[in-house]
């Protein structure tokens, strides 16, 4: 690895980054397309040479970035909601039975993205399971989990969500993590969708055992990232990972289009008034 290379979980940065004479390697092709909220830029990794070019897995990632930082709901949130919703639905296909699972450490505001959106999630497997005189189509069969980290637990984050997945027999996981970026301009505007799994921490330079539909057991693995941090380097010192001054409120608004994306895009019946009086 090129210990000098800018870190980042974002593929369209690493794909930014070997693009030459605006063409990318063979093995990776690249769409973009507008919508009123976000600019999609739409990624595929696929070949083994195109995956080591860009250091990243194959597979497909989807950036969704906003027209500025969501340190605050913009007027048009809920429309921000519905767009992501429709990726995360793109991603899903016919899956029904959905485990969410937010990692980092919700002590640590800036890698607290994922615990923040569990806790939003309208989790619907019990009413099915234990009572379902009350459940309706309109509910799709949503689990959620909070895993930590291994310095409070002492066991991978992968390992735990593995142990639910034997229990819990998902079609497929949505792992939610907090990201790093190269670009300060990106925090808290681009959310990145993939379905090649995770390995939390990566983008600092403390990579865990991945999370993949591989590892999992799953057909799919759907990663959902923010950045909330970014590399920062003045000559003959050491790179500093920094983040705003708002991250409490861009953890906080990003966290409720995620998780409310989620649950729009798997409970189809409940519109989203009704989802944000179930989930508080």
């Amino acid at each position: 690895m090129d210990l000098f290379a800018k870190r980042t979980d974002l593929a369209l940065e690493s794909a930014q980054t070997v693009s030459r004479n605006g063409r990318l390697p063979d093995g990776i092709e690249l769409s973009t397309r507008r919508t009123d909220c976000f600019e999609i830029t739409d990624i595929s990794v696929l070949t083994p040479e195109a995956a080591g070019s860009i250091q990243k897995p194959i597979g497909r990632y989807v950036t969704c970035e906003a027209g500025s930082r969501l340190d605050m709901k913009p007027e048009n949130f809920t429309d921000h909601i519905k767009r992501l919703s429709d990726e995360i639905k793109s991603f899903l296909g016919g899956a029904e039975n959905i485990l969410v699972a937010g990692l980092g450490n919700e002590n640590i505001t800036p890698d607290s993205l994922g615990p923040r959106v569990i806790s939003k999630i309208f989790a619907t497997r019990h009413i099915k399971e234990n009572a379902p005189a009350i459940y309706s189509d309109g509910l799709g069969v949503l689990s959620a989990i909070a895993p930590g980290v291994m310095g409070q637990t002492g066991v991978e984050a992968s390992e735990i969500v593995a142990a639910v997945c034997r229990t819990v027999k998902p079609d497929a996981v949505i792992t939610v993590d907090a990201l790093a970026c190269s670009e300060a301009a990106k925090i808290g505007k681009t959310v990145q969708l993939t379905d090649a799994g995770i390995s939390p921490g990566s983008g600092v330079m403390n990579s865990r055992r991945e999370l993949s539909s591989k590892t999992l057991g799953v057909e799919l693995c759907l990663a959902i990232g923010v950045p909330t941090v970014s590399e920062s380097r003045e000559k003959g010192k050491e790179p500093l990972m920094v983040t705003p001054r708002s991250v409490d409120k861009l953890v906080l608004c990003t966290a409720e289009l995620i998780a409310m994306a989620i649950n729009t895009a798997v409970h189809t019946g409940l519109g989203l008034s009704e989802l944000e009086s179930l989930v508080g």
